[in-house]
């Protein structure tokens, strides 16, 4: 069985923001435009987040952009679009997001064996102090790597 996935969309920002603590993926309700676009790449997912209303989970402010050749049949490229989880899954993440601080957020669009696929992540807000001992990590570790180039060149 080849396993073919093509990375549409990603979402660095959840990463800066969030702790990510569970990964999970699901499929997502599209129309036909929507999937023109979404294979040409036209995708995003950087102010969207997720929602789990009447035992179901959707997506809200997720863009795909209206296809060009799509006149009539294209559909408002804001709407909310509906994942698809298994109903054990969904109850999993309920309980979760009962607890305080956890949040669902999309973390990367890809079409996995023609099928669109977004990857959620459970995460966890990051404070103002975790931010920023992220962005020292990464000065360190460049400092570090620039350091080295050095000494290897030397």
């Amino acid at each position: 069985m080849s396993e073919q996935m093509k990375l549409v969309a990603n979402n660095k920002k959840a990463y800066h923001d969030y702790f990510v603590e569970e990964k999970y993926e699901a499929g997502i309700v599209l129309h036909g435009t929507e999937v023109k676009s979404m294979r040409l790449g036209k995708c995003s997912i950087k102010e969207s987040f997720i929602r789990i209303e009447n035992g179901e989970i959707f997506a809200y402010g997720m863009h795909v952009s209206p296809y060009e050749k799509g006149n009539i049949f294209n559909k408002d490229p804001l709407r909310v679009k509906k994942l698809l989880l298994h109903r054990k899954e969904i109850n999993k993440l309920m309980g979760k997001i009962a607890e305080k601080g956890y949040t669902l957020v999309p973390l990367q669009v890809y079409f996995r064996d023609g099928k669109a696929k977004v990857e959620i992540g459970l995460a966890k807000g990051k404070k103002l102090y975790d931010k920023r001992q992220d962005i020292a990590k990464k000065d360190q570790r460049r400092e570090a790597e620039k350091e080295l180039k050095i000494k290897m060149r030397g």
